[in-house]
């Protein structure tokens, strides 16, 4: 292992005089790259013709066979989160952000065997498990050094690289479909070559931010830095929590049930929302004038994506300003009204205001995200705040199947057993959608600093007086 010394964490400390503003392009070439899951449903069309090549032979795989891809990489990116959150930190962004490399772009290779072998379940292990872990840890690294480096802005340094994870699709999506194109021949649809190619060239850029990550040394503050208790900074503490620790707080599963919550709500929404704009503004509906499209429906889940990501950045950003605590009751009231006002937009037949009410869930859905690993700085400090958050994204993997199950099955219910119209079917889902995000208001109402017995300091005085003599030294210097 030692030619590969350089990623050791010692390695990876900044230098003095070091601008902290190199750390996020580095954390967005990870982020943007791994963003690619998003736009994975690109290949499940060619993937139902592997073996027909023009159209779907009987042994092809089916849609509902590939759907279980997604599902898995996105199961997986909470688990390994959630597992490998305290290895992180101890060995440094830079091994993680490798590790994440090596197994996202290795998934493709794999995936690429499996689509060649044309076995199901290899693609499950390549694009699924392997390139789930790489998912994981992909995610939290970049996160987890941004919030050190920037702890009077921690809000638009998150919001910075989760933002390219939701403008990932952006890039992937096209991409994915030029390559199919170019290398798609009367004996194949391409997709097994453009798994290689996109492994090897998400490979090379994600290398950029192995090499170009930093971590602060020891005790490390930004020029002119004074931590503030007052106003809406009262809930951020100078205090450390460790991760085991930091589970068996209420202020832990009162965020987790916020993020689930959230997300739960924004979730469902996003996976139907060419089917529902379709249904409610229908020929039937409003006259063939005002239809709207399936080429329309995808222009909105476009700009729906659009805002997912711009909300990312925005709403982190503002969090800086006024609190995490106040910008998740915003998300929760403002969201609460949107989704009941969501129906009588549509029996108004009102295109705009339904497309804009979306987009406002969007850009609070996207917005959740990139200010929940700040609102986990400002309740457990920095020390561990990479496996605190680690651990918080399995509400992501609960939410990912309860929010879409929750859609589906309640429209089904709507329209088969109660007999509504589909144009009518989601009413009481968007109500049952208010509810669930009063239900995280009052979560979020709840949320108070954490109680000193949980301290890292309060537990581990000796340890914890060294390293304020470590500190100390540093500042000196």
């Amino acid at each position: 292992m030692t030619g590969l010394s350089f990623l050791d964490k010692a390695h990876s400390v900044a230098q003095p005089g070091y601008s902290r503003w190199l750390v996020p392009p580095a954390a967005l070439a990870i982020h943007l790259c791994i963003g690619q899951i998003y736009a994975y449903s690109v290949f499940n069309e060619p993937m139902t013709r592997i073996l027909g090549i023009t159209q779907s032979d009987p042994q092809d795989w089916h849609l509902t066979t590939l759907g279980w891809i997604f599902s898995i990489a996105l199961f997986v990116l909470g688990a390994s989160a959630a597992f490998f959150g305290k290895w992180l930190e101890r060995v440094g962004p830079r091994m993680a952000m490798f590790v994440s490399a090596a197994c996202f772009c290795g998934g493709f290779a794999v995936a690429a065997v499996g689509v060649w072998l044309h076995s199901i379940w290899l693609v499950y292990l390549g694009h699924g498990v392997i390139g789930g872990i790489g998912l994981g840890l992909g995610y939290i690294s970049p996160v987890s050094t941004l919030i050190k480096w920037f702890p009077d802005r921690p809000g638009l340094a998150t919001g910075m690289a989760i933002m390219g994870f939701g403008g990932g699709a952006m890039i992937a999506s096209p991409l994915s479909v030029y390559l199919m194109d170019l290398f798609s021949s009367p004996t194949s649809v391409g997709v097994a070559e453009t798994f290689l190619a996109m492994g090897v060239l998400y490979f090379l850029f994600m290398m950029f931010g192995v090499f170009t990550v930093r971590i602060p040394a020891e005790g490390w503050r930004p020029e002119g830095y004074i931590a503030s208790s007052k106003g809406s900074r009262k809930m951020i503490t100078d205090a450390d929590v460790d991760a085991d620790n930091a589970v068996r707080t209420p202020q832990f599963w009162l965020i987790f049930a916020i993020l689930m919550l959230n997300v739960t709500a924004g979730i469902g929404v996003l996976g139907q929302a060419s089917v529902m704009i379709q249904e409610m503004f229908s020929i039937q509906e409003v006259g063939a004038d005002a239809a709207i499209t399936t080429a329309a429906a995808a222009g909105f889940v476009g700009l729906l994506s659009l805002f997912n990501m711009a909300g990312r950045f925005f709403w982190s950003s503002v969090s800086d300003k006024i609190g995490r605590k106040n910008t998740y009751g915003i998300f929760f009231l403002l969201g609460a009204v949107v989704y009941f006002m969501v129906p009588a937009f549509g029996n108004m037949g009102s295109v705009v205001l339904f497309i804009l009410a979306f987009c406002v869930i969007m850009s609070m859905y996207g917005g959740g995200f990139a200010t929940v690993p700040a609102y986990l700085r400002d309740m457990f400090g920095t020390m561990q705040v990479g496996a605190i958050h680690g651990r918080l994204l399995l509400a992501w993997s609960l939410a990912a199947v309860f929010g879409p199950s929750l859609i589906n099955y309640l429209r089904a219910y709507q329209i088969e057993t109660v007999g509504l119209p589909a144009s009518q079917a989601y009413s009481f889902t968007m109500y049952i959608m208010a509810g669930l995000l009063l239900i995280g208001f009052i979560c979020n109402v709840m949320v108070k600093p954490v109680a000193e017995k949980y301290h890292y300091n309060y537990r581990h005085p000796k340890e914890s007086a060294t390293s304020e003599a470590v500190k100390e030294k540093v500042n000196m210097t």
